[in-house]
C-alpha cells in the first residue's frame, strides 16, 4: 500500500457502531462474566439478531461522524493499551449529587453548537432535554497554532466539537514516527470513544491554525450519556414489561428492543400517523391517549378507537406491507416510543402471530362502524 493511501483511514460506520453498542451494553450490565466470554454472547446474539431479518450490508464509501482520531491505532501500533480502573456505575449515581454544568453561550453559539453535535453517533438518541444539556456542559476552549489539543497515550479528559479551524491528527508507529492520518477543515469531533472505552488517547490531535472548539470533560459526559442509555434502557423494559403482545419475547430480546426505541413526544392535536402514508415504524405509549380515525365513503375522518398507555399502534401497515390504513392523533399531549421498521423486522418476529391476529380486530371494529368489511380491504 502506497503511502498517500494510508494518510487517510475511512472507518466503516457499521464497526464505529457496532464497537460502540458493545461497549455501552457491556458498561450497562456490568455482567460477572469476563469480557470476552461476555464479548462471545454478545456477539452471538447480533449475528442471530441478523438471520431473523436483518440482511444489511456495512455501508461503503462511508466515514463516521465520530472521533476520527480513535479508530486508526490498532492497525499501526501494535502495543496494547491499559484500561484505566475508573469506573462509572450509572445505576449509583444519585442525580441529585450532580449539580447541572451550565456554560452560558449566546444564541448564536447554541444553534451552531446544536448542529455541530446533532449527527454525533452518541447523542443521537438524546431528547431534546438531554441535547440541551449537553450543550449547557460544553465550554470553549482556544486553540493555538500549533497547540496539542490532545496527545496520544495521555489519559481521555475532554470531548472536542470542531467551532472553526485546521487540526491534524497523528498516530506515533513503533519507531517513534508520527503519521498523518486524518486532517479537519472546520468541522468533526474527536475524544468521546476514549471516554466511553476508559482508554488511553488512541491519537495526537494538533492545531495547524489558530481555532476554537467545544469541549465537555469526562464526568460530564458520562453521566449525560451512560446515564441517559442507562435510564432510557430501563424506562424503556417497563413499558415492554406492560405491553402484553411483548410477553412473547425473551429477556434478552426485550433488552435489545429496549434499546432500539426512540423517544418522540407530541401535542395535543398533532397528527402522529395518516392514511395511505408510507409506513416507517410502528408506535408504543409510554404516557397519553391516541385517537384512531378512518375515512368513510364520504371522505370525513371516523374515530373507530382510542388507545391508552403501554397499548401499540402503527403495526398494522408493516404487517401487511401496505400503506397506513388509519391516521393517529394525540388526544392531549402524549409520549411515545418509536420502533423502526428495520428494526420491527428485525426484533418483533416473535410477535408476529399476534399482530395479524390483530388484523382481524379491525376488520370488526369497521364492521361495527361502516356495518360491512368491504372498507378493509381498501385501507390495508
Amino acid at each position: 500500500m502506497s503511502r498517500g493511501n494510508i494518510n487517510k483511514i475511512n472507518v466503516p460506520n457499521e464497526l464505529r457502531e457496532i464497537l460502540l453498542d458493545f461497549t455501552v451494553n457491556y458498561l450497562l450490565e456490568q455482567p460477572q462474566d469476563d469480557v470476552v466470554t461476555y464479548a462471545c454472547e454478545f456477539f452471538n446474539r447480533l449475528r442471530e439478531n441478523r438471520k431473523l431479518g436483518d440482511k444489511r450490508s456495512p455501508s461503503v464509501g462511508e466515514e463516521s461522524v465520530i472521533s476520527e482520531d480513535e479508530a486508526p491505532i490498532n492497525r499501526f501500533n501494535s502495543r496494547r493499551k491499559s484500561v484505566f480502573a475508573e469506573a462509572y456505575n450509572p445505576e449509583e449515581d444519585d442525580e441529585e449529587d450532580n449539580k447541572k454544568v451550565l456554560f452560558p453561550k449566546s444564541d448564536a453559539q447554541r444553534l451552531a453548537l446544536a448542529d455541530s453535535v446533532k449527527d454525533i453517533l452518541l447523542f443521537r438518541s438524546l431528547d431534546k432535554e438531554q441535547m440541551n444539556e449537553v450543550i449547557d456542559a460544553m465550554f470553549e476552549k482556544i486553540a493555538e497554532k500549533d497547540e496539542y489539543i490532545i496527545k496520544q497515550g495521555d489519559d481521555g479528559d475532554n470531548f472536542y466539537v470542531i467551532q472553526e479551524g485546521i487540526y491534524h491528527a497523528y498516530v506515533t508507529m513503533d519507531d517513534g514516527k508520527q503519521l498523518l492520518v486524518h486532517t479537519y477543515n472546520d468541522k468533526g469531533s474527536f475524544g468521546e470513544l476514549a471516554l466511553m472505552y476508559n482508554m488511553p488517547r488512541a491519537a495526537t490531535i494538533q492545531a495547524a491554525t489558530a481555532g476554537s472548539l467545544w469541549a465537555m470533560d469526562r464526568q460530564t459526559f458520562r453521566r449525560i450519556v451512560l446515564k441517559s442509555a442507562f435510564k432510557k434502557r430501563k424506562m424503556y423494559e417497563a413499558l415492554i414489561e406492560n405491553v402484553p403482545m411483548l410477553k412473547a419475547l425473551q429477556s434478552y430480546e426485550r433488552m435489545n428492543l429496549a434499546d432500539a426505541l426512540i423517544p418522540r413526544s407530541y401535542k395535543k392535536g398533532e397528527c402522529i400517523i395518516k392514511q395511505g402514508d408510507a409506513a416507517d415504524g410502528m408506535y408504543f405509549i409510554e404516557d397519553g391517549t391516541i385517537r384512531i380515525c378512518i375515512l368513510d365513503e364520504a371522505n370525513k375522518e371516523v374515530e373507530i378507537k382510542q388507545i391508552e398507555k403501554s397499548g401499540y399502534f402503527g403495526e398494522l401497515a408493516l404487517v401487511t406491507h401496505k400503506p397506513r390504513a388509519a391516521s393517529a392523533y394525540a388526544h392531549g399531549d402524549v409520549k411515545l416510543a418509536f420502533l423502526d421498521v428495520e428494526a420491527f423486522e428485525r426484533l418483533l418476529g416473535p410477535c408476529m402471530d399476534i399482530m395479524k391476529r390483530n388484523i382481524d380486530d379491525y376488520e370488526n371494529q369497521l364492521v361495527k362502524i361502516f356495518g360491512s368489511s368491504c372498507n378493509v380491504n381498501d385501507v390495508r
